[in-house]
């Protein structure tokens, strides 16, 4: 299957990317010289099986960085009493680690013991965007895999109610700036949110308002709608866009017509720096694509661990 992509996909970063003597675009060439054909079939495999999986791949890949690094950390099972990071409250609706393991199987039988999950993962968020119509980058490699993984840690992810100066704290911590920020933002292009990420905007928002002002009165109550006070459905939610398996800068657009569903979708707008961007970005994909390639490219060479798992669910 043809990967389906945008007019802009082919935007790529086309300089050699390397990070000092950790990470470098040339890390396998010698190695492991199929990798990066190996996990894009494993990827479009699953993408033809089931159109949420870019969503689910990008989402894990932004979840495994925040966190110690992108050491797929994010992908171990729970061992002995310990509760990982998969059981963390902000990460029990992660899926798709199938497809990392397949990826995995699949990359051992070609160059046993070289290639780490963490790169597989980096790897796979990339052809996840690509095939949902978005840009392509050159992934740095040479990432390690890490020994430790703790739910309790995963308060550290930003959460969906942040305020900007929150939100700016949160990714300055990790090296990113605030067009990082606005443009890896852009990821909520893709997907689906659970009631719970943004209900705070619908019900006692604050002592004066039911619902948060800066929500489009209409799209507020077809949100209500799905999601009344103290539902206890389990997967109520919406779609993050009207197009939630595709790529784009659809995404700015709504949040400009108050109609994006996180609080911290809706700061982006509340800096004159970061506003700017968020109009830019809505007039032009192309201006968008660059920028997330680049502050992907960024985020993905945050690192941290130890060693080449041999399966990305255990230490070795």
């Amino acid at each position: 299957m043809a990967i389906a992509v945008a007019v802009f996909s082919s935007l790529l970063i086309s300089s050699v990317f390397s990070l000092g003597d950790a990470l470098s675009s040339n890390y396998y060439d010698k190695t492991c010289p199929s990798v990066e054909d190996i996990i894009t079939n494993v990827v479009k495999e699953a993408f033809t099986e089931d159109k949420t999986v870019p969503a689910a791949l990008l989402r894990l890949h932004f979840h495994d960085c925040f966190i110690r690094g992108c050491d797929a950390s994010v992908l171990l099972d729970k061992f002995g009493n310990s509760k990982v990071e998969k059981s963390g409250p902000p990460n029990l609706s992660l899926h798709a680690f199938f497809v990392i393991d397949n990826a995995k199987n699949a990359v051992e039988a070609a160059c046993p013991g070289v290639v780490s999950c963490a790169d597989i993962l980096a790897l796979a968020a990339r052809d996840a965007v690509v095939l949902a119509g978005g840009p392509t980058w050159y992934v740095p490699k040479g990432r390690k895999d890490g020994r430790t993984s703790l739910a309790s840690e995963t308060r550290q992810l930003p959460a969906p109610t942040f305020n900007l100066s929150q939100l700016q704290q949160s990714f300055s911590q990790r090296g990113l700036n605030l067009g990082d920020l606005v443009a890896l933002s852009g990821g909520h292009s893709l997907g689906f949110s659970h009631c719970s990420s943004f209900q705070n905007r619908l019900h006692n928002f604050d002592t004066t308002h039911d619902v948060d002002p800066s929500i489009n009165p209409s799209f507020a109550a077809s949100l209500k709608r799905v999601c009344p006070a103290h539902s206890q459905v389990k997967n109520a939610g919406s779609n993050m866009d009207p197009s939630p398996t595709m790529f784009d800068n659809t995404y700015y657009k709504l949040i400009l017509q108050g109609k994006s569903l996180f609080s911290s979708d809706q700061a982006l707008l509340t800096s004159p720096s970061t506003k700017k961007l968020v109009y830019q970005y809505a007039g032009s994909k192309k201006a968008f694509y660059e920028a997330f390639a680049k502050s992907m490219i960024k985020m993905s060479s945050i690192t941290g661990g130890q060693e080449v798992r041999k399966n990305c669910r255990v230490v070795n």
